[in-house]
């Protein structure tokens, strides 16, 4: 899928003014963590850690655990491969439809890969499919925005001790509504979680991503881990950043409230349905047309990129994914596909 994600906006040189088409927001202020690389640029002049044993620390103080619970990545995708890699060939479900990484890279290793479009409940025990060894979910889920409850999720993982439980939480950050803490998750021996400072922070480019587990599972993990993953300017970078926070973003309130006001401006267009989100991005599908050719003519009458859905599994050519912007951006999103429509 490495040419299927968004924020694909290297094949279209300058053109893009505003940038829809990632899970991330644009207009964050990270000159602090500039000044401060900056400062830091002679680090690459020395191999990094071989494990980034000092940002581990920061993090695990972060969130009070014990430092052999937790492993930094190369953002969450070296972790989804990481993952499959160290546990070849199981029995494998994936909650569909969602990021399409953890189907490749269980495939990649070997895997069976079946798809779960709706998760077990109290009517069936909460019990999985006989012979399921692991389960994949991201939650909130990329792209629909969709959230399981946390409690489900924990009779879910009580119910079914034999499966190994994958949950991404990259955008933990960006919901209101509580999701698995790293404290409760490590109640249980068969869950890992993980988790994004890229998003966080709105560093894409660093790639810093981290795993949190029982201390067995992050022993498997270490096992089949490539040494220096993580460049000594992105150790250097999280540290900071878990530090100092950034400024610039708006509060998780407001921006759930303008994210929700853009999805009813779009579905007020009478065209365009979009699935009910509980984070600041959402799936759009159009009753018409298809989404390559509006992403297309949106990059070229307006500099606006927005992300293709079509090769997510389950989905089809009708369906994109934004994730709101600025209050005035998205005014103007709304105005160009509305314009597309009426083309």
């Amino acid at each position: 899928m490495i040419e299927g994600h968004g924020d694909d906006n290297y094949r279209y040189g300058h053109q893009i003014v505003m940038n829809f088409s990632s899970n991330i927001y644009s207009h964050a202020d990270l000159s602090g963590l500039y000044a401060y690389l900056r400062e830091r640029m002679e680090v690459i002049g020395s191999y990094p850690e071989p494990e980034a044993y000092t940002l581990e620390a920061e993090l695990a103080s972060l969130h009070a655990i014990d430092q052999a619970c937790v492993l930094a990545t190369n953002g969450a995708t070296e972790a989804i491969y990481l993952i499959a890699h160290a546990y070849q060939g199981l029995q494998v479900q994936v909650l569909q439809p969602t990021f399409r990484e953890y189907a490749d890279a269980c495939v990649m290793n070997g895997c069976r890969v079946g798809a779960l479009y709706q998760l077990p409940d109290e009517r069936s025990h909460y019990r999985l499919d006989e012979g399921i060894q692991m389960l994949w979910l991201c939650n909130p889920n990329n792209p629909t925005g969709g959230l399981v409850d946390k409690h489900h999720l924990r009779a879910l993982i009580e119910s079914n001790p034999q499966v190994l439980f994958v949950i991404d939480q990259s955008y933990e950050d960006f919901v209101l509504k509580p999701v698995l803490s790293t404290v409760e998750a490590l109640a249980f021996d068969n869950v890992l979680l993980l988790h994004s400072l890229t998003k966080r922070y709105c560093v894409p480019g660093l790639r810093l991503g981290y795993v949190t587990g029982a201390p067995h599972l992050m022993r498997q993990l270490r096992t089949h881990k490539v040494p220096w993953s993580v460049n000594a300017l992105a150790i250097e970078a999280g540290i900071y950043l878990l530090k100092h926070d950034i400024k610039g973003l708006p509060s998780t309130v407001s921006y759930l409230q303008e994210a929700q006001r853009l999805r009813e401006k779009l579905m007020a267009t009478g065209v365009v349905d979009v699935w009910d989100t509980c984070t600041h991005f959402m799936l759009a599908q159009l009753r018409y047309g298809n989404a390559s050719a509006l992403k297309e003519w949106l990059v070229e009458h307006h500099g606006i990129l927005i992300r293709d859905a079509s090769n997510f599994d389950g989905l089809d050519a009708r369906f994109f994914r934004i994730a709101a912007q600025r209050p005035d951006e998205n005014d103007q999103l709304v105005k160009a596909i509305t314009e597309w429509l009426n083309e």
